[in-house]
């Protein structure tokens, strides 16, 4: 197994080192000190009598984590008693890096780092790594030669009446986050981070720099003590070589410095990527929360990808049942409109390298700028195995990631820098939203890393939280892809709400919290450039909540505040300077958010939606068969018809992998409204180009002037990608004789659950998993199972005559499933059986089919939501020419 290249900056060789000729006796106790810089934060490491390890941490003199038992357990040795003490060897780290997303994008922090030295028995090597920083301390084990891990000993220890705010575990990180004592938690496990109070100071503990060399840990507690042990999520991690531990992690400080602390990232290792040029976090319109099966609907996508244009979101994110089918001309629409898309999988049909190195690539050629990875619910080796696997692949295909149904963040958006953000978290799509829960995550799991909550959701019913609460979690909750979830209907209805939604940033240069304490109140100031952005939210009792503006720079600022009134959100505006304090009232459970910016003489801080002008792309012809070798002659033309200007423009194909062009990139340094730009190339397929449908882009690349102080403007100018295609065909064989339907290629498919089944029923999910065809009792060797809405295209090239099959919902459907089967041919209406329904009759279908080149097999849903439709199209066979033609 590998240890990570340390990323730090040794400041000093070695400030001190002691090495002794001969081990210690384990019975003479020992202790040392790791203080960190400013000396505020002292790390304890301490070995006692039988040759336990303890270790602790103080801050300003005071214990906050008192001694407690540590050590790792191997099949070769037990690593927690009996040890004897080498050496210790001592350093200053200095760590500088740059973030993508988060509470602070430009980190420079010094810690100081001691190595120790053990020896066990047998002569067993055991190395403890402690690091302190001004917000920390956190220690990991180093194995030198490897071995096999069976548990770790490793545990903190606070009084037992600390106060507690602890989250069950469970392996997606969801449960509900609880308010106890660190003594009176029930006995369990408990998921990081978990937050305690000890005296005026807090412990968050957690731990970072896990992936696939070793597993996840959680919690685990005894009720009545204060004790809580690390249970690995193995139950052995093998180590052939060097191991390093993850590190063990205690962020330590007042409420403002756990907060605004960074210590998880700094242990992490460095940047995998060298290049970020192409990640871009921002605000994302999302439809699944609000409307469940609009996932599945292009034309709502496109409603979706509109309402993004018109308010300057750079993203939508289309959730489960999205379907290759229309994907790609979908990503087309959005992307001529200046917006990107994002889209839904199942982490199974990317957890295979072959997988991923089909779908990785198809979503990049479609032009998809990320996706979200769903239901992971592990914190197993193997199961980290995986992320370091997903994260190499998507990085290197220039695909940006959030993670849902995840584990929590460990530093993985330093090492990753791709990595917008996860969930892990009981957020709004539990359709339960709960002020006094709210007001926890800032401090706890926000903490850590990006918190994918999805706010600002009008359509959870059972909340108690007020308008303005809702809108200042944008704020609050910090999240590189911020995915506000309720319709575009909902946000145009509560205008004040969008108008504020669509001025703020994702990402900040600055955090720092104004007030509050977890389960009451969080207010949290976060600068984006020149501009600070307050975000207050409230679990107690209607009041004014007051701040000093310190934090603010010279000069005269508009302070603009969104917050409840009597009728609804109010908007209200004065000029401030540093020395002046904001002042706001809150309604009871409420929030508010307030935008600071310099004072021009202007009666806002909004800055205008610079929306890209609407062009034109066509291409000629629109459809065309090909053979392998052939060549496709194609024209476009694009059209700026009003606005502008554009620069840079460019147009050209964008030939799949193999195919080869014939004719130059045409180019126009700026585009004016009425100006047109045209080119003609040949296009040639490769010789073993496969059957089906394939499509040929041509695509026009601007870049458009946006607004340089935009929250998410790609610096002073905005890339844009307006595409269409030549969709081309290349057909197989002609049908002979009296074929099964099942038996040919499909030319596409698409289905409601699962793929379309070839003599079986649908069974939903994976590939040949579902049952006999069976209708109203009759069994059918061949056929098709689909789940509506389903549809497949196959080729007839003219050679048949007849269509025929037997039509009904599968009997193993008791529920009342609904369905209309309909047969096209060359996109033309042929027959249809009208809705039937689980109890009805087979539908005989005899078709004529002469003349059609591609013959269409679609089932729709029949009214009852996409719910309990398993189409069958039993013995479903052409009549055909006697001999295949081409």
């Amino acid at each position: 197994m590998r240890l990570r290249r340390l990323s730090s900056t040794v400041l000093g060789a070695a400030l001190a080192a002691t090495t002794l000729a001969a081990p210690a006796a384990a019975a003479e106790p020992l202790s040392w000190s790791v203080s960190g810089p400013g000396a505020a934060v002292n790390a304890r490491l301490a070995l006692d009598e039988a040759g336990r390890l303890s270790f602790g941490v103080d801050r300003a003199g005071t214990a906050v984590l008192s001694p407690a038992p540590i050590g790792l357990v191997t099949t070769a040795a037990d690593l927690s008693v009996g040890l004897s003490f080498v050496s210790r060897g001592n350093r200053t780290v200095r760590e500088r890096y740059t973030r993508t997303t988060g509470k602070q994008l430009a980190r420079d922090v010094t810690l100081t780092e001691s190595t120790f030295a053990f020896t066990g028995a047998g002569g067993a090597r055991l190395d403890v790594v402690v690091r302190v920083s001004a917000e920390g301390a956190a220690y990991r084990y180093v194995l030198p030669a490897g071995g096999t891990i069976t548990g770790e000993t490793s545990s903190f220890s606070m009084p037992a009446d600390a106060l507690a705010w602890l989250l069950p575990y469970s392996p997606n990180y969801e449960n509900e986050r609880v308010q106890t004592t660190a003594g009176a938690a029930a006995t369990g496990d408990y998921g990081f981070p978990a937050l305690f109070r000890v005296g005026t100071n807090y412990a968050l503990i957690t731990e970072s720099d896990v992936d696939g060399r070793y597993s996840g840990a959680r919690l685990t507690h005894n009720a009545g003590s204060g004790a809580y042990a690390i249970k690995l999520a193995d139950p052995q991690i093998v180590a052939t070589a060097r191991l390093a531990t993850p590190w063990r992690t205690a962020i330590v400080g007042d409420l403002a410095t756990v907060t605004g602390s960074m210590l998880v990232d700094d242990l992490a290792p460095p940047a995998k990527l060298t290049d970020t040029s192409w990640v871009r976090p921002g605000t994302t319109a999302w439809s699944w929360l609000s409307e469940h099966s609009s996932p599945g609907d292009p034309a709502r996508q496109r409603q979706y990808i509109d309402f993004a244009a018109r308010n300057g979101w750079p993203y939508v994110l289309i959730d489960e049942g999205w379907s290759a089918e229309w994907v790609p001309g979908v990503v087309r629409y959005a992307r001529a409109r200046g917006v990107d898309v994002l889209l839904w999988f199942h982490w199974t049909a990317l957890d295979t390298a072959q997988e991923r190195d089909t779908m990785l690539p198809l979503l990049k050629s479609w032009g998809v700028a990320g996706v979200k990875v769903d239901f992971m619910d592990s914190d197993s080796q193997a199961r980290f195995r995986w992320y370091d696997d997903i994260l190499a692949a998507t990085a290197a295909h220039k695909l940006m990631v959030n993670f849902h149904g995840a584990t929590i963040p460990r530093g993985v958006q330093r090492t990753w820098p791709h990595v917008m953000t996860l969930e892990a978290i009981r957020g709004a799509e539990q359709f339960r939203t709960r002020a006094a829960t709210n007001t926890m995550f800032p401090f706890t799991r926000n903490v850590v890393g990006g918190m994918d909550y999805t706010p600002v959701t009008w359509v959870v019913a059972d909340r108690d939280t007020t308008d303005a609460h809702e809108v200042a979690l944008a704020v609050v909750y910090e999240s590189g892809w911020q995915h506000p979830a309720d319709k575009p209907e909902t946000y145009e209805s509560h205008p004040e709400a969008l108008r504020t939604l669509s001025q703020l940033p994702t990402v900040w240069d600055e955090t720092k919290l104004l007030a509050g304490a977890p389960g009451q109140e969080a207010v949290i100031a976060r600068r984006h450039d020149d501009r600070w952005y307050v975000g207050g939210i409230s679990a107690v009792a209607a009041k004014t909540f007051s701040t000093p503006l310190g934090f603010l720079g010279s000069g005269r600022y508009l302070a603009e505040t969104l917050r409840d009134g009597d009728g609804g959100l109010v908007r209200e505006s004065r000029i401030v300077r540093r020395g002046d304090t904001l002042t706001v009232p809150e309604r009871t459970n409420g929030g508010f958010v307030t935008v600071l910016c310099a004072y021009t003489g202007s009666a806002t801080c909004d800055r205008p939606v610079r929306r890209v002008p609407a062009t034109t792309l066509t291409v000629d012809p629109a459809s065309a068969d090909v053979r392998p070798e052939g060549t496709v002659s194609v024209s476009a033309t694009f059209t700026l018809p009003a606005g502008g200007p554009i620069t840079g423009v460019t147009l050209a194909p964008v030939p799949p992998a193999g195919w080869t062009v014939s004719g130059a990139v045409v180019r126009d340094a700026t585009m004016r409204g009425g100006d047109t730009l045209r080119g003609t190339w040949r296009l040639t397929a490769p010789a073993g180009l496969a059957t089906g449908f394939t499509d040929l882009p041509v695509a026009a690349d601007f870049t458009f002037p946006a607004d340089p102080g935009s929250p998410d403007a790609a610096g002073s100018r905005r890339p844009v990608h307006v595409e269409q295609a030549v969709r081309v065909l290349v057909p197989p064989a002609d049908p002979a004789g009296t074929p099964a339907v099942s038996d040919l290629p499909f030319l596409s498919e698409s289905n409601g659950y699962g793929p379309v089944e070839r003599d079986r029923s649908n069974g939903e999910a994976d590939r040949g998993d579902g049952r006999p065809l069976t209708i109203r009792g009759s069994v059918y060797a061949k056929g098709l199972g689909m789940h509506a809405p389903g549809e497949i295209t196959v080729w007839l090239g003219g050679a048949c005559t007849g269509f025929t099959a037997v039509a009904g919902i599968d009997d193993e459907v008791t529920q009342s499933g609904s369905v209309d089967f309909q047969v096209l041919g060359d996109a033309r209406p042929l027959a249809a059986t009208g809705i039937r329904r689980s109890a009805d009759p087979a539908a005989a279908l005899s078709v004529d089919v002469t003349g059609v080149r591609i013959l269409t097999l679609r089932a729709t849903d029949g009214g009852d939501g996409r719910n309990f439709d398993h189409a069958d199209w039993a013995d479903a066979r052409l009549s055909c020419a006697p001999s295949a033609g081409r």
